[in-house]
């Protein structure tokens, strides 16, 4: 007998048409496949939210889509073993997505991203698939780490701790498959940056990071934001359940903010 299964693409075509009488939503991991470091995989930003998804996706009647795995990562042009595509090729993508779920009967798509630079992306390409749809689906993004607390934040993914092939992300990846981490090459790297004189420096990151291709080769040398020599498992196994903790959270007030509104 087949086995049940969350995600989509193992289902067959009755079982989507079974599981569409009840439930509605879909999760579609959307990540990149780029450099992280000298000792995590190409598919880091991938692998972390599928894991996420797959152990979120009972809990909320979904259904975990095949991941994107090309997506906007031109900031790493540089890096042996980046493979990305346009920014207009991927939004077309993400609303043909949009329209493909709708039309197949889907009313929640959520596009469960873990690289950060698709994210305002998605959202518009979300939103020019808006007219193409139903007006009770909803297709939109949200990042894996939108709902941690702030002491889950200072803990994995600050300026100081890193934000990228840092120690969350790596050990992430041991949790989920420790084939793939070579900690013999974990190291320790931050970009060279000025000392901030504002407090919110996201409008600064936006002009260094997203406006120009290749900003992460020009702030690292090896690719690595962060210490990965700190990584550990048991590390990796917290991280992920913040992240699932964080992701059912945000859906559930994203959830509870389209009932509240009243109808127009």
């Amino acid at each position: 007998m087949k086995r049940a299964t969350v995600f989509f693409g193992e289902m067959t075509n009755p079982e989507v048409e079974a599981f569409l009488k009840k439930h509605h939503t879909i999760i579609v991991p959307t990540g990149a496949t780029e450099q992280h470091g000298p000792h995590a995989p190409l598919l880091t930003d991938v692998l972390i939210p599928q894991e996420i998804a797959r152990r979120a996706a009972p809990r909320v009647g979904a259904l975990v889509a095949p991941p994107i795995n090309y997506a906007l990562s031109y900031p790493h042009v540089g890096f042996t073993g980046l493979v990305h595509i346009r920014i207009p090729t991927f939004m077309a993508m993400i609303e043909d997505l949009c329209v493909s779920f709708a039309n197949s009967g889907f009313k929640r798509i959520i596009f469960l991203n873990g690289h950060y630079d698709n994210t305002y992306a998605i959202a518009y390409a979300c939103a020019n698939a808006a007219d193409k749809i139903a007006k009770d689906v909803k297709a939109f993004p949200i990042n894996y780490w939108d709902g941690l607390t702030p002491d889950e934040v200072a803990e994995f993914s600050t300026l100081k701790t890193g934000l990228h092939a840092n120690a969350a992300e790596t050990s992430a990846i041991l949790a989920i498959n420790p084939d793939l981490v070579d900690m013999d090459r974990a190291n320790v790297e931050f970009p060279p940056f000025p000392d901030f004189t504002v407090s919110n420096t996201g409008p600064v990151h936006t002009a260094f990071f997203f406006t120009a291709p290749g900003s992460v080769y020009w702030a690292t040398k090896s690719g690595t934001w962060g210490d990965a020599r700190k990584s550990t498992p048991e590390l990796g196994e917290r991280y992920i359940e913040a992240g699932v903790r964080s992701t059912l959270l945000v859906l559930d007030n994203i959830e509870r903010t389209f009932t509240a509104m009243p109808p127009r």
